[in-house]
């Protein structure tokens, strides 16, 4: 299937945004209209943090995610397992500094492995997860513009 691409941009600092995103543990407060009941695990952030979830909706289908790339300010990746290991899935943040200081988050969700029930509703299977994931951006925004601003620039 397609990838699916949402993006948003927000006031924050390209190094703040990161900082926040980096954490995985931070994602379930912009993400829990679609995935609840998260546990975390291994390190708080980087590379090899990991978080188990419940996908919202019916199935209630359990999900398995791990920070595979961190490359500070720029981008992050993790990827998720799910449909009993026959789903995989990879998210990437890609960060862009904009002219007045703020970020431009651009999220990717590429699908690597999809059952083939999904995959002969894969339009809209697509059009759901751009819905679901716009939405998430629009509360990532609201959750960044809640958090104190650093001084440092």
């Amino acid at each position: 299937m397609k990838p699916v691409d949402v993006w948003i941009e927000v006031p924050q600092p390209r190094q703040e945004v990161f900082a926040f995103l980096d954490v995985l543990a931070n994602h379930e407060p912009f993400t829990n209209h679609m995935l609840v009941d998260w546990s975390c695990s291994g390190p708080s952030a980087g590379v090899g943090a990991r978080a188990r979830m419940r996908a919202k909706g019916p199935g209630k289908q359990w999900l398995d995610m791990s920070t595979i790339i961190s490359e500070p300010p720029v981008t992050t990746t993790e990827e998720s397992v799910g449909a009993g290991g026959r789903r995989r899935t990879r998210g990437t943040y890609t960060l862009d500094e904009l002219p007045d200081g703020g970020t431009r988050v651009r999220f990717r969700l590429a699908f690597l492995e999809v059952p083939l029930s999904e995959r002969l509703v894969g339009p809209l299977i697509r059009a759901y997860m751009k819905r679901v994931n716009a939405e998430a951006m629009r509360r990532l925004k609201q959750t960044l513009t809640a958090l104190p601003r650093t001084t440092a620039r």
